[in-house]
């Protein structure tokens, strides 16, 4: 039976889990959190700091493949472990590309992926001297940007005392017409497949994400693109895994890559509920060297995350349950986090449904129903 290893032990190694048990596989979970979401569910769990390189190796030394639920990892541990003849998905030389996001730039513009015009800069406060800023401006902190953080937006010489204090790179604003994402699976052999393009839909009232749709209602040729987008930049970075590359779509149509995560990522979870095999299933197939699954559509669907409520610290209680599973189509992930916090991801519900008029009034009930609130 082979011996699996997840650095990071959250929601996406928990949904990781809930498919990778049903095959003839042990999992181990590496996570600095005791009350991790995978703690109670993995056939070992190790509580410990996966950017300690001694931890990493303790961890990895016995085990037979290596895989990530988080970016954030020690790479140089990785690369050892790979040394030693363990399988590391993805690759820890794609990972290293993925984690500086100075780096990742680079290796767009290196392979001729489309993407915003950027420069970088090790000293952050040589932006107050830099001739020809031309603002507004984005500012991603190179290294440990996660969730939204470590990016901070400079409309103009007036936010600069907003900076982040970190080597960064700054990036022209997209002409925003549309955000996307592109999920993409490569195995040990090289082959290569996407998931339909998924479409990030945004509540203009609150400039928050409403919900995520796949397949997007963009039309046939600028997914495509997208598609073809996806796979040049997972074939240039030479690595099993899955993949999802973040896009922008702008007004006239161009397409611009904006990040690339390398694991399971939120745009991809509807595919447990609404695709033949799920990102999740991908993953492990990866790690295991089994065929790809097929990233065939079952259904139309739309994921809406729960977010902890404003206001609201301490152990999590979800209300109007009941009323919400009363949707038909209507599907629960619950991330088993004990305590909400405001703005933490506690869950998400996917809804599948072809009819595309019912999807968007199922999912406004959901946002106007569900509550994630902490117990009283």
């Amino acid at each position: 039976m082979i011996k699996i290893g997840i650095l990071g032990g959250g929601q996406l190694g928990y949904m990781f889990l809930q498919n990778a048990l049903q095959y003839p596989c042990e999992i181990s979970i590496l996570d600095p959190a005791a009350d991790a979401p995978c703690a109670p569910h993995a056939h070992h769990f190790v509580q410990g700091d996966f950017k300690d390189y001694e931890t990493v190796i303790a961890f990895g030394k016995d085990l037979d493949a290596i895989g990530i639920e988080i970016e954030h990892v020690n790479v140089e541990a990785l690369r050892y472990l790979k040394s030693i003849g363990k399988r590391v998905v993805p690759d820890p030389e794609a990972l290293a590309i993925i984690q500086d996001k100075g780096v990742q730039k680079e290796f767009y513009v290196k392979n001729n992926i489309p993407t915003a015009p950027y420069f970088g800069l090790d000293n952050w406060e040589e932006l107050k001297s830099k001739q020809e800023v031309n603002y507004p401006i984005f500012q991603k902190s190179r290294k440990d940007g996660y969730d939204g953080k470590g990016v901070q937006f400079l409309r103009s010489e007036a936010d600069l005392d907003k900076m982040l204090k970190s080597p960064s790179i700054f990036e022209t604003p997209a002409n925003l017409d549309r955000e996307i994402a592109v999920v993409t699976v490569a195995d040990h052999l090289g082959n290569i497949v996407t998931y339909p393009t998924v479409e990030f839909i945004i509540n203009e009232e609150y400039n928050l994400l409403d919900y995520l749709l796949i397949p997007s209602s963009l039309s046939k040729e600028i997914t495509d693109r997208a598609e073809a987008i996806a796979r040049d930049v997972v074939k240039a970075l030479q690595s099993p895994g899955v993949f999802a590359v973040e896009m922008f779509v702008n007004k006239d149509q161009s397409i611009w890559v904006n990040e690339t995560a390398s694991r399971v990522h939120n745009s991809g979870h509807s595919t447990i509920e609404a695709a033949y095999s799920s990102q999740f299933d991908q993953m492990l197939r990866t790690l295991m060297q089994l065929p790809l699954g097929s990233t065939k559509l079952f259904a139309t669907s739309a994921m809406v995350n729960l977010i902890g409520a404003e206001g609201e610290t301490g152990p999590a209680v979800i209300e109007n349950i009941e009323e919400v599973l009363a949707i038909p189509g209507t599907y629960l992930h619950w991330y088993q986090k004990t305590i909400t916090k405001p703005g933490r991801k506690m869950g998400h519900v996917t809804l599948v449904n072809d009819d595309i008029e019912q999807l968007k009034q199922n999912i406004k009930q959901v946002n106007s129903t569900i509550k994630v609130v902490a117990k009283k």
